[in-house]
C-alpha cells in the first residue's frame, strides 16, 4: 500500500512479460551500490524528495519537501497540518535514485505516533519505472505502534502480512528493522532476531528496487490503518539506513548483513 505514483497499465502485454522475466535477468537493473548512511547531511546524490503530489485518494497528505529534515544525525519526516497541494496536510518522504537487488536492507527508526499514520521503510518498483509492481514492506500502523507489518508484493499481487511484536513500541524509541532478500528467500529480521521467513517462489519479488522512507495518512483504509484522528505533529525519525550487496561484507557491528555475508 505504501508506493510511489503509479500509473494506469497501458501495456499489459509488456508488463506480463516483464513479470515472466527470470529473477536473474530481472536483476539486471540493478544500480545501487552497498552504502551505510547516517545523516549527517541529506545525499541529494542518493535522495529524492517527493514534493507537490499524493499518491492517490487513499491518502490525506501532499508529500512536501518542508517536511523532510535531516539535523543532528537524524532524518526525521513530519506529518503536520499544513495545506499542501490537494491536501489539508503535510507529509515527508524520500526516495533512492538508484535501483538495489538482492542483499540487505537495514534501517534504525523511531516510528511516528497516531492512528492512521504509516510509517514505512521500504523498497518498491512498479508500472511507472515500466516494471511489474514488485515490493518489500516494514509499516508500523499508528493504530498499534506495539506491532510492525511485514508484507511483500509480487507483480502487484500481496497479501503476505503479518504482524511482528516491537518490544516497547516503534514509537518508544529507536529499533531496527531489517530484510534479507536473495533469490531463493526473503527473511525479516526486528533488532537483529529473524520473524519471518519466506521461500515460496510465488511469494518472493525479483526486480530491482528503490528504498524508500515515509510517512502518510489516511481517511480511507480505516479498516487497515486505523480510524484517522489527528491531535497534532508528529514526526518518523531515522538513525540509520543501510544496504549491503549480497555477498559484500556487512558494513557496521550489529548489521544483519554480519550473520549472511
Amino acid at each position: 500500500m505504501t508506493v510511489s505514483p503509479k500509473i494506469t497499465l497501458t501495456a499489459p502485454v509488456l508488463l506480463a512479460a516483464l513479470a515472466a522475466a527470470s529473477p536473474l535477468s530481472a536483476q539486471d537493473g540493478a544500480n545501487g551500490t552497498s552504502f551505510v548512511e547516517e545523516f549527517d547531511q541529506l545525499d541529494t546524490s542518493r535522495w529524492y524528495v517527493s514534493d507537490g503530489w499524493n499518491n492517490g485518494a487513499h491518502q490525506n497528505c501532499t508529500w512536501s519537501k518542508d517536511s523532510v529534515k535531516v539535523e543532528g544525525g537524524k532524518l526525521s519526516l513530519s506529518f503536520e497540518a499544513r495545506p499542501a497541494g490537494e491536501r489539508q496536510y503535510a507529509c515527508g518522504e524520500i526516495q533512492t535514485l538508484k535501483r538495489y537487488g538482492y542483499g540487505t536492507y537495514e534501517v534504525r527508526m523511531k516510528s511516528a505516533t497516531g492512528s492512521g499514520l504509516n510509517s514505512a521503510f521500504f523498497s518498491y518498483i512498479g508500472p511507472t519505472d515500466k516494471k511489474p509492481h514488485d515490493e518489500i514492506d516494514f509499516e508500523v500502523l499508528g493504530k498499534d505502534t506495539s506491532r510492525v507489518q511485514v508484507n511483500q508484493y509480487i507483480a502487484g499481487k500481496g497479501g503476505n502480512e503479518k504482524l511482528v511484536p516491537v518490544p516497547g513500541g516503534a514509537d518508544g524509541g529507536f529499533n531496527d528493522y531489517a530484510f534479507v532478500w536473495q533469490q531463493h528467500r526473503l527473511a525479516y529480521y526486528v533488532n537483529g532476531t529473524l520473524v519471518q521467513e519466506v521461500t515460496d517462489a510465488a511469494k518472493l519479488p525479483t526486480h530491482a528496487q528503490k528504498i524508500f522512507l515515509s510517512l502518510w495518512g489516511t481517511d480511507t483504509l480505516s479498516g487497515w490503518m486505523g480510524r484517522f484522528a489527528f491531535t497534532g505533529p508528529t514526526t518518523m525519525e531515522v538513525e540509520r539506513i543501510a544496504f549491503t550487496a549480497e555477498g559484500e561484507p556487512c558494513q557496521f557491528d550489529g548489521s544483519v548483513a554480519c550473520l549472511v555475508n
